[in-house]
């Protein structure tokens, strides 16, 4: 019984942290991966070490990426190191503004850095930030599979014991 509870409480945090993928004010994949570590460590210690660490490597590439990859594909749309600096600072500063202020705060400070240089260049400014926001989809698409795995690996796991 006291499994069951601690296989429910797994399966609820993965799946907070699934929303929390596409809901900036929630930690996302922190949850989704704490779920993980609860459901091996009370709901199944049987449940596969490989798993916790496959999930664990993704969860912490994925930290990385939510970074990165906004970074590179606003470089790939012609942003300049102005508009990277900008999406970096927004970004900072859009946090202070939940649930969407980050992403909001990194398109404008794209955005802004381009303006700031090359004023007259509206389209490069207008292309860096589409850019930025592809970046930011890609990495939502990633971390909202990797989410989707770990309830799909949990919930296997659970009907097939």
């Amino acid at each position: 019984m006291e499994q069951a509870f601690f296989a429910f409480i797994s399966l609820l945090l993965i799946a907070v942290g699934i929303a929390g993928t596409i809901l900036p004010i929630l930690p996302g994949l922190l949850l989704s991966f704490a779920g993980i570590l609860l459901y091996k460590f009370f709901g199944n210690p049987e449940f596969s070490i490989i798993y916790v660490i496959i999930f664990g490597i993704l969860t912490l590439v994925s930290l990385i990426l939510n970074y990165t990859i906004p970074i590179k594909t606003t470089a790939k749309y012609g942003g300049s190191r102005y508009g990277k600096i900008g999406g970096f600072l927004g970004t900072i500063i859009g946090l202070f503004f939940p649930p969407i202020g980050f992403i909001i705060g990194m398109l404008l400070g794209v955005f802004l850095g381009e303006l700031i240089h090359d004023r007259k260049d509206r389209k490069k400014a207008f292309n860096a930030t589409k850019g930025a926001f592809l970046g930011f989809v890609y990495g939502t698409g990633f971390n909202l599979l990797v989410g989707l795995a770990m309830f799909l690996v949990v919930l296997i796991d659970i009907f097939l014991k």
